[in-house]
């Protein structure tokens, strides 16, 4: 049922006369915010409250026919609602009405008592709503600098800026003030009580200045904070990727409330990011990028809140790039769904059509590569290896197995080589491991909720990592007694020595994360006792630790074991000791590492036997290159037929000639010649052509499901499982794959995870999909860069290294990495949207190479809401003009 006067309170307080033109009904979202909160009593008196002329409880009890106490009462619940501000003069509490956004509606959702959004989501979806039904009337009148709400920029972003205005500068609004408060950020507050928060939360993050903060205060919406805690709250806000905005009709050089906004959840930065109306919000500034200092790192982009920045390429082109420019805008052509960007909030781009480097596009975990060279370049290794490990924690360990695909890509090798994008980042990793001090990440948050990971390799704990920086209570059960998964147990040390593996752990460890190892998930403990432990989320992240069998004859004798388990116990340290002849079966990396590890402990001839020819072998070149230089026999095109065995033992192996391993479209079906066959002597067969799974008991009673091939079903980009708090990444999800490959899925475990334990927070709202593509190599121009040869460490002999698990490959030398990093083309850059741009300033608190920086192209103050009127009627004709011009001009174009 309507109630009437909440209706015709919702009418007043919009400034709209009953029966007019543009009436509000009981289902705009005027009336829908008030209907939960206001009885038909409040709504009495509030129809004697005035648009911004405070009137006491005694003028407004003479209005409203009512006594002054009740009035007094009545009055206290409007404020109390958010319905009215309330604020003393001389002594005397006054009340008000402000304008709906940013004004009431913020109130109404920030109520002090939270169970009435939690109770009322329709006061959530009006808010929201609010903002879709005056968009569209909005687009284009709003000339620049009198919206109702207004990008301030990062103060530091424009420090260097002769021209700026105090009145563009947040200390100005702080220290001007001296009452101030904090309270949680309405728009977030809506967006999670309908389940569509994006993972940036609402705690503390509007500030309060003078007359509003003293009304928050009162009415219980905000705490009382010092000038002190405003900025530091400011200073918070800016290292978590936020920019500002503050209400804009006070008048110039005024304001009572600076927001800390995202671009993702926020309704005034929505009028910029989706509904495309930039003008309404921007500040006077906008982003330029110096190609020449970009390295296209990214960290800009991914901060940026409406999309203005993209990587594109710096590189010339054979054919140029034209960038397409933009010619219509809000304020010149009619702008209805059309030209909005509807779906804003799950379709950001990272890259320009025409892509960018391929470095960055290659890497699993689209590491900022040329970022880190050039700050190599520079010596500036701390900060290269902080830029490394926002996204990879264990650089040092993949500087040393990583399977380098971006020098795969990389497009310096057009040229001659790659760039020896590995080597520098082992020599920039060494530098930490050197410190006495090392680097350690600095926290971002304090959530502190219970997270459980299941397996330390290097999935589980690149998500304990990411975790642990939002100050979450991570612990990691392993159920190995050591850490690190197939980094320790399947990877011998004369490639990762134990050391660097522990020493990337010590930094979790120093993050707050728990280890408990010896405890197997599923066996000793289970899913549910943990929940019942108060466990919140969990990340699944056990590995593929099961070797494959061939299902061949005499498969079981004695003298025959997987490589997995091989390594396994050699890297446990358990006596090994093969003695004889040793046949290793496959042709991957893994295969390569059971072979050298096995003239390691005792084998006095090694052969490695596999389908692939040496072309189609999957293991690196260069790893089949150290295996022949140790002496490692390698077979190609050979599959096992049958084991021959004697008294149980194995003594040989006998195979069949294949003469082919894929099929015509890329599908494993191996072919042989069953005539072509020949039988190898062997005390020992170690078969090493695959990984798989073993669950335990760990799924038991879960609603987790599994694939044929044992991989757990989950969803590709959030990674949740059957079971809403378990998710789960790495090998179990893939199959395996490389260590970068895991630790890549870590971190988006670690995001769906915080998004999961937070209160509203949606999967796939506002998160990043991490869609790189690379630039055109055919389209490059390429000629006239030196031949700058690429440096090399130098070669380990196989003799010496045969003999040892002391990982004897060298690090570059500080003066070959200067060298290397001279040969990085620096394929990508940034580029802006200059009209997408707010001017916010946030990229230019990521950039490590003052390549961005904002320009003041405008030069607008804001206007009080009393003198807005004719400055918009005015600009509604105007752009009516530019239309119907446009659209002539079109026509004639046409004709002709």
């Amino acid at each position: 049922m309507v109630k009437v006067k909440v209706l015709e309170l919702a009418n007043h307080i919009s400034k709209i006369k009953p029966g007019s033109k543009n009436e509000i009904k009981p289902k705009d979202p005027e009336y829908k915010i008030l209907e939960p909160v206001v009885t038909e009593e409040m709504a009495e008196v509030g129809l004697c409250v005035e648009f911004r002329k405070p009137k006491s409880a005694e003028e407004v009890a003479a209005l409203c026919g009512k006594s002054l106490e009740e009035t007094k009462r009545i009055l206290w619940e409007l404020a109390l609602a958010g319905v009215c501000f309330v604020g003393k003069e001389d002594g005397i509490d006054k009340y008000w009405f402000e304008i709906w956004v940013p004004g009431h509606m913020e109130m109404i959702v920030n109520h002090p008592h939270k169970e009435s959004v939690e109770n009322y989501k329709q006061i959530a979806e009006a808010f929201e709503a609010y903002g879709r039904k005056k968009a569209p009337i909005t687009a284009g009148i709003f000339p620049v600098g009198t919206g109702p709400m207004r990008v301030i920029p990062i103060e530091t972003s424009i420090q260097g800026e002769t021209k700026r205005a105090s009145y563009e500068e947040v200390s100005k609004y702080l220290n001007e003030n001296t009452v101030f408060s904090v309270s949680d950020c309405s728009c977030r507050t809506s967006r999670e009580a309908m389940g569509e928060g994006c993972g940036h939360l609402k705690e503390d993050m509007c500030i309060q200045l003078g007359h509003a903060a003293e009304y928050y205060i009162r009415t219980g919406r905000g705490r009382a904070i010092t000038r002190e805690e405003a900025f530091e709250i400011i200073k918070r806000a800016e290292e978590n990727g936020l920019m500002h905005q503050m209400p804009n009709a006070d008048g110039p050089g005024k304001t009572h409330a600076i927001c800390n906004c995202c671009g993702c959840s926020c309704y005034a930065t929505r009028i910029a990011g989706m509904f495309l109306n930039n003008d309404m919000v921007r500040s006077n500034y906008v982003s330029r990028v110096d190609k020449d200092k970009c390295v296209g790192c990214g960290e800009c982009v991914q901060v940026c809140p409406v999309n203005a920045l993209k990587l594109g390429q710096k590189l010339c082109a054979k054919t140029p790039i034209v960038e397409k420019k933009r010619v219509d805008f809000a304020h010149n052509t009619e702008w209805g769904p059309d030209k909005w960007n509807v779906d804003h909030r799950i379709n950001k781009k990272n890259v320009v059509d025409t892509g960018t480097s391929p470095c960055k596009t290659q890497c699993p975990a689209h590491i900022s590569v040329q970022g880190y060279v050039k700050l190599a370049s520079q010596g500036r290794y701390k900060e290269a290896l902080e830029l490394i490990k926002n996204e990879n924690p264990f650089p040092a360990v993949c500087g040393r197995i990583c399977p380098r695909k971006c020098e795969s890509a990389c497009t310096r090798g057009d040229i001659d080589e790659p760039v020896a994008i590995d080597e520098i980042k082992k020599f920039i990793a060494e530098q930490d491991l050197k410190m006495d001090t090392r680097y350690v990440p600095k926290l971002r948050h304090e959530y502190g909720n219970k997270i459980a990971v299941i397996g330390a390799g290097p999935s589980g704990l690149s998500c304990a990592f990411y975790l642990a920086l939002d100050g979450y209570k991570v612990t990691v059960f392993e159920k190995q007694k050591v850490l690190g998964g197939m980094l320790t147990l399947g990877i011998p040390s004369y490639r990762l020595e134990k050391e660097v593996i522990n020493a990337e752990i010590d930094i979790l460890r120093e993050l707050g994360v728990e280890f408990k190892t010896g405890i197997e998930v599923g066996k000793d403990i289970s899913l549910k006792y943990l929940r019942g432990q108060g466990y919140e989320a969990f990340y699944l992240a056990i590995g593929a630790q099961l070797g494959r069998k061939l299902g061949i004859q005499g498969e079981d004798s004695e003298g025959v074991i997987t490589g997995v388990d091989f390594l396994r116990n050699v890297n446990l340290g358990n006596e090994v000791n093969l003695e004889g002849d040793v046949v290793v079966i496959g042709g991957g990396n893994v295969a390569i590492d059971v072979a050298r590890t096995a003239t390691r402990v005792g084998a006095s001839k090694v052969n490695m036997f596999c389908l692939e020819s040496r072309e189609e072998m999957p293991a690196l070149e260069e790893e089949i290159e150290e295996a022949l230089s140790e002496s490692i026999e390698v077979n190609n095109s050979w599959g096992p037929k049958r084991i021959l065995e004697e008294n149980g033992k194995v003594i040989g192996i006998e195979f069949k000639k294949c003469l082919s391993v894929f099929d015509d479209s890329g599908k494993f079906s191996p072919v042989f010649d069953e005539e072509i066959t020949k039988i190898v002597r062997a005390n020992h067969v170690l078969i090493s052509v695959g990984q798989g799974m073993d669950w335990g008991r760990l799924l038991e009673d879960s609603k987790i499901k599994l694939n044929p091939n044992k991989t757990v079903k989950a969803d590709s980009f959030t990674l949740q499982t059957g079971e809403p708090d378990v998710f789960a990444g790495g090998d179990v999800l893939t199959g395996p794959k490389f260590a970068i490959d895991a630790i890549a899925l870590g971190k988006e475990g670690a995001i769906s995870i915080h998004r999961y334990v937070q209160p509203g927070q949606s999967l796939v709202l506002g998160r990043d999909r991490r869609q790189y593509s690379a630039l055109d190599k055919e389209n490059l121009t390429l000629q006239g860069y030196d031949r700058i040869p690429r440096q090399k460490v130098d070669h380990v002999d196989g003799k010496k290294s045969k003999e040892t698990f002391k990982d004897l490959r060298p690090t570059f030398t500080e003066e070959q990495v200067m060298k290397e990093t001279e040969r990085c083309l620096g394929c990508g850059a940034t580029i802006t949207d200059e009209y997408q741009c707010i001017g916010c300033g946030a990229c230019t608190t990521r950039c490590k190479f003052d390549a961005i920086t904002l320009f003041r192209k405008y030069d607008a103050q804001s206007v009080p809401l009393e003198k807005l009127k004719p400055i918009i009627v005015k600009s509604i004709i105007k752009r009516k003009g530019v239309i119907t011009a446009r659209k002539i001009k079109k026509l004639f174009t046409k004709d002709s």
